[in-house]
């Protein structure tokens, strides 16, 4: 990857570790599906009108809309509320790295060096270390919703990879825009004690600045370039990058809301920057073979 990328896959994960703690936030004053409906709502709005729809057939918007930011996201936010800290969900939703390459493979016919499939599971022994240490801090359930999280994020990316070079910031937009109403009904059936006008009027700054986090940033910036960074380069290459939110989200975690950060943790962040620093020797050097 050219040392350009490189920043802009690190500056991703750095807006998306941040970003679990603007979600705890948000989930203090809203239900976990109205907040996700309202995340895509303003990501697609009023952009929707003045970017026009990516050079693809509408079933392929659908199709990436609902799974990569929909489903994934309600599957998160559920985690999230059913007991999860924001370190925690931050580092679980990254076994979408071994998801996606594990779907790069057998629908991509792409294929993982060895030093990449070892530094996968190096990653991988990191996140064997959360699930070992069940407790206060994490539910079973919210692991289980967390972990089909990543399932859908890895979906999405081979969703994004098909589509080829297209404008990614008009799929972030428009696949935003597929993804809020469903969401909002959603919301109106299953969460609707809350849609009274005094809970509605409860809520403070905090909602607000959780929902702008996660439509602009997070979403507009962040998604438009993890896309291009995936239909640019291999999904072994560029899915690793993602290992580095949960150490971003750590830090955030610690100094926002005071979470614990325990020596296990701690040991399960260095193993993960561990298997990412094996994946990107094995891509330099199988590129520099490959040159020469």
């Amino acid at each position: 990857m050219h040392p350009q990328h490189i920043a802009l896959a690190i500056a991703v994960a750095v807006i998306w570790g941040f970003n679990f703690v603007m979600i705890k936030a948000g989930l203090e004053e809203l239900p976990p599906i109205l907040l996700c409906a309202l995340r895509f709502f303003f990501a697609a709005l009023p952009a929707v009108f003045f970017i026009r729809r990516p050079n693809i057939a509408f079933r392929q918007v659908v199709a990436f809309g609902l799974v990569m930011f929909a489903l994934q996201f309600t599957l998160l936010f559920l985690g999230m509320t059913a007991g999860t800290t924001a370190g925690l969900a931050s580092l679980l939703l990254q076994v979408q790295v071994f998801f996606t390459i594990l779907l790069a493979v057998m629908f991509l016919h792409e294929k993982p060096s060895v030093w990449q499939i070892a530094g996968a599971v190096i990653s991988f022994s990191g996140i064997g270390l959360v699930a070992v240490n069940l407790g206060g801090d994490i539910s079973a359930l919210g692991m289980g919703l967390i972990i089909a999280a990543a399932a859908a994020w890895a979906a999405g990316n081979l969703i994004s990879k098909r589509l080829g070079k297209i404008d990614m910031l008009a799929l972030v937009i428009w696949g935003s825009f597929v993804a809020w109403p469903p969401l909002l009904l959603v919301s109106f059936i299953f969460e609707q004690n809350f849609w009274a006008l005094e809970s509605l009027s409860g809520l403070t700054w905090r909602s607000a600045a959780a929902i702008g986090y996660n439509a602009y940033p997070v979403t507009l910036l962040g998604f438009a370039a993890w896309n291009w960074l995936m239909s640019h380069y291999p999904a072994a290459t560029v899915a690793p990058f993602s290992l580095l939110v949960p150490v971003f989200g750590f830090a955030s975690s610690a100094w926002v809301v005071d979470e614990s950060i325990y020596p296990w943790k701690i040991g399960a962040a260095a193993l993960i920057i561990a298997g990412l620093g094996i994946n990107l020797l094995a891509t330099r050097l199988t590129a520099r073979n490959y040159r020469s």
